[in-house]
């Protein structure tokens, strides 16, 4: 088993106050291993707490309860000079790689800010053999994309420059939030082809933010779904995706299109529409959509159960009787 780079222990966070709160993620735990590199998938449809989730690891939303360590030790009883360098090792690549830039900068701006606010090299021929290298790694050509702008420039390309913009700080952890999903079908491959690259052979892991199980099963070592701020299953990528255990990982895996005009989806899942889940305070998070629904679903959220090694399901219908 390696080495724990990353863990997140009994993880929660809610947002309003205490008469009405909504909990984006709700008692989360994972890990994510430095040695050997690792991708953890975290899937799930929109508003289930993916992002609420990096959003926490990042530094950027404070967690209600829980722990995330790093190396062993609780982020928010780091010395400035430690979390400094957290910052500097956990680095982000977002969703819309056009926000990252500044429409009266060149592309270039963004390399200049590693060097001012980081401890890197100052002579300026060493910046730009470094940021040439780096470009360089992720399939970029430096002298088509230094000096031009962001509006120039695809949606692929600037994407790459976002994690070329991230390897100059050496990170050790890339939380990459749906990195893929704004940019052409026809560029995905490319940017995901390099995530994979910085995995094996940089040694970089990975925390990858998505809605789409394809990409998921393509680049990750393990996945977990989220649903509503629950995990609800996690285990290695292909047994989860190729062998789902929870309802609603099936779910997600029915509405996959699939590539042949001969074969149709099945059947919409029947929901019953007058069910008020907020009756049930403490009922299974799914179980308004479940079409398995028992009354011991509504009484207590199961826990995880333990399917086979490494695959686990919070439902009580993978628990086998005794």
């Amino acid at each position: 088993m390696g080495q724990k780079l990353l863990e997140i222990r009994n993880l929660s966070k809610a947002f309003g106050s205490k008469k009405k709160q909504v909990i984006a993620v709700s008692h989360a735990s994972i890990s994510i291993s430095g040695e050997p590199a690792s991708t953890l998938a975290i899937v799930g449809e929109s508003g289930s707490g993916k992002s609420t989730l990096a959003n926490m690891v990042l530094g950027f939303t404070k967690p209600t309860d829980g722990e995330i360590l790093y190396c062993g030790k609780d982020i928010s009883k780091l010395s400035r000079e430690e979390y400094s360098n957290y910052r500097q090792e956990v680095q982000a690549v977002f969703q819309n790689p056009f926000d990252a830039y500044n429409p009266f900068y060149p592309v270039d701006h963004v390399f200049d800010q590693v060097f001012a606010h980081f401890n890197l090299p100052k002579d300026k021929k060493e910046q730009h053999r470094l940021v040439e290298e780096k470009l360089r790694l992720v399939k970029l050509n430096p002298d088509q994309v230094l000096g031009k702008y962001a509006y120039q420039m695809s949606g692929g390309q600037l994407q790459r420059l976002m994690i070329a913009r991230a390897l100059l700080l050496h990170p050790k952890l890339l939380v990459a939030d749906e990195p893929v999903s704004m940019i052409d079908a026809s560029l995905r491959v490319t940017v995901l082809e390099v995530m994979v690259k910085l995995k094996k052979e940089m040694g970089i892991s990975q925390l990858y933010i998505t809605h789409d199980l394809s990409t998921a099963l393509q680049i990750s070592d393990d996945i977990i779904v989220m649903y509503k701020g629950h995990i609800v299953e996690s285990g290695k990528a292909e047994k989860v995706i190729m062998d789902p255990a929870h309802p609603y990982t099936q779910l997600l895996i029915n509405c996959i299109p699939i590539a042949s005009p001969s074969e149709k989806w099945t059947e919409r899942l029947a929901i019953e529409e007058d069910f008020d889940l907020h009756a049930y305070p403490n009922a299974c998070c799914f179980a308004d959509r479940c079409p398995y629904r028992e009354e011991k679903c509504l009484n207590a959220h199961p826990e995880d159960v333990m399917i086979e090694e490494n695959h686990c399901a919070a439902c009580y219908r993978c628990r086998k009787e005794v």
